[in-house]
């Protein structure tokens, strides 16, 4: 794709659809890499090849609860007396072949032995010395069958799968040692501007304010599943800046660049990445809050660019950031933004000529668009769980209305 210089970026312009900007990202965000890792390691990481069992499971015919394993054909002739030869135990081997007229005492999860059929449990027999007597009505086999949880050679979680708690403990009963999992994408942060300061430090100055961003974004990117490689907090200069984005970019797969977004006489950030050789593949987005945002391309790394303003740099991570690295790190970036439909339980006001993504919250059963919407307003995004999709020159809604929502 061509580069798009600053001179053919007119501030004002903001032609380009979300959909269409999100196409962009999609078709950008490809995975990194592979790696493989120690099972112990992999919670949380995404498959790049498929785990495939190793062994059976389980491993033979085994107990399904406490009981005495019998012969089959001992119980159609109506046998209802046994002798006790041999207890075993999981993880012990199986006992030998067993002999019409005797049992097996057998443990929840213990090998079957040869010939067995079924397990009468303890609580139908009445033991006496090394004889039990069966006194109660028969139910089911109590036999798990080797392999009727899964066989050798079954694929049991597909590529792209999420190693969450529940997808370790299936490749672990695989037997599997290693995982071939996508690599995380590293990913720096820069953050511009005169007027920020850390966290702590606002109270000393008269004009100054916090960097509530970087903190709050790095979080982010741990939670889709980007690798935090450095961060920086910087004055609007644009030798500095750049310096710092050539440097970040070095030790990185993507760079998010908070603030300087634009156009205006101070926001240094692009220019800064264009003498990089920034390769702009979009500019300005007609939604609102994030009109600002761009993403490009310095040779294989990603830069994205937030707007500075809290709600509209949040708004346009969910919408642009999530499935960025949701790309790079092997789920596809539609992993990173899932719509649901869901009812209104307050009215919805009529909204402008820009597609909106507003702050809300479940509220009644429903989702409350909350009354205020700026692009800096920071209390809001406290009360906020999700973000309401409104199409440009929407009408207004009534309760009970469906509206598209995401998880913020």
């Amino acid at each position: 794709m061509a580069r798009a210089s600053l001179a053919e970026l007119s501030p004002c312009d903001a032609s380009l659809t979300f959909d269409a900007a999100l196409a962009i990202i999609a078709a950008e965000a490809q995975p990194i890499g592979v790696e493989h890792l120690p099972i112990a390691r992999g919670g949380r990481r995404v498959l790049a090849e498929p785990v495939i069992a190793r062994i059976d499971a389980p491993r033979a015919d085994v107990a399904a609860m406490d009981g005495y394993a019998v012969r089959g054909d001992d119980l159609e002739d109506g046998r209802t007396r046994f002798e006790v030869v041999a207890r075993s135990y999981a993880g012990d081997a199986a006992s030998p072949p067993l002999e019409r007229g005797r049992a097996v005492y057998v443990a929840t999860g213990a090998a079957l032995p040869a010939a067995a059929a079924e397990i009468l449990p303890w609580e139908i027999v009445a033991a006496t010395g090394n004889h039990i007597v069966l006194r109660g009505l028969r139910g089911r086999r109590h036999v798990r069958e080797r392999g009727s949880d899964f066989r050798r050679g079954d694929i049991l979680l597909p590529a792209g799968s999420t190693m969450d708690p529940r997808a370790l403990a299936v490749a672990t009963a695989a037997d599997a040692a290693t995982l071939a999992v996508w690599q995380r994408p590293a990913v720096a942060l820069i953050a511009t501007g005169n007027e920020l300061v850390a966290p702590g430090l606002a109270r000393t100055t008269a004009s100054q304010v916090p960097d509530s961003l970087s903190d709050a974004l790095e979080l982010f990117i741990r939670q889709w599943g980007g690798r935090p490689t450095s961060r920086a907090l910087l004055a609007d200069d644009p030798v500095v800046i750049g310096n710092a984005a050539a440097e970040a970019l070095a030790g990185s797969n993507l760079l998010v660049m908070v603030g300087g977004a634009s156009l205006g006489e101070r926001d240094f950030a692009r220019a800064a990445l264009d003498r990089l050789g920034l390769e702009i593949r979009f500019a300005k987005v007609a939604i609102k809050p994030g009109k600002p945002v761009w993403y490009g391309r310095v040779g294989d790394r990603h830069v994205l660019g937030l707007p500075g303003n809290p709600t509209a740099a949040l708004t346009t991570a969910r919408l642009f950031l999530a499935p960025l690295l949701a790309g790079l790190g092997g789920r596809g970036a539609a992993a990173g933004l899932r719509w649901s439909n869901l009812p209104l339980s307050h009215p919805a006001l009529a909204n402008g000529d820009r597609e909106a993504f507003l702050c809300a919250a479940h509220c009644d059963g429903g989702i409350r668009i909350l009354d205020r919407q700026s692009a800096s307003s920071q209390v809001a995004l406290a009360q906020t769980d999700v973000l309401v999709r409104r199409p440009a020159a929407a009408p207004a809604l009534a309760v009970g209305d469906l509206v598209p929502v995401v998880q913020f």
